[in-house]
């Protein structure tokens, strides 16, 4: 058994060593999350393209069978009321506008709602700042080595990179 950079497990191995496999394994780790994170990506845009898909074709259908659903309004009212044919469609007709006029209102409540929320707007205004607040961060502030303590840490890292 061995560890990655080919030396064997137990045996004594310098700090640029273990920096190196640490680094190496990171590296690993790294591009297995981004390939793991495109494949998850992947996936879920297909699954949303057959959503859609799906979504489409159910609306098709329904629109192709509003005609239906009128001539059935008319006749079912002909048949209910014993008035003219011509009068039962006006009022199918009626019908259809009253529910289109519903549908409209809603739509424009909820789009007052989404022009007032500015959501994109709030998210693009919170990375700039986050963005502008990391700019101006100042690095944590490292205590010193002591100054006989300052040759042994350049020599052992010398000696970890040879």
């Amino acid at each position: 058994m061995s560890a990655p950079d080919g030396s064997p497990v137990g045996a004594e191995r310098s700090i640029g060593q273990l920096f190196a496999s640490a680094t190496t394994e990171m590296s690993a780790l790294v591009h297995d999350e981004i390939a793991l994170a495109k494949a998850q990506l992947k996936r879920d845009v297909k699954r949303g393209a057959t959503s859609g898909g799906a979504f489409m074709v159910a609306g098709a259908v329904l629109v192709f069978s509003l005609p239906m659903l009128n001539f059935a309004l008319a006749y079912g009212i002909r048949t209910w009321s014993d008035w003219n044919l011509a009068v039962c469609f006006l009022l199918s007709f009626a019908a259809n506008v009253l529910i289109a006029g519903v549908l409209a209102l809603i739509g424009v409540v909820f789009a007052k709602k989404a022009k007032q929320s500015g959501g994109a707007q709030k998210t693009a205004a919170s990375m700039k700042e986050s963005a502008s607040v990391l700019q101006n961060a100042k690095p944590h502030p490292r205590p010193e080595l002591p100054q006989d303590r300052v040759p042994e840490a350049i020599e052992a890292v010398a000696r970890s990179s040879s």
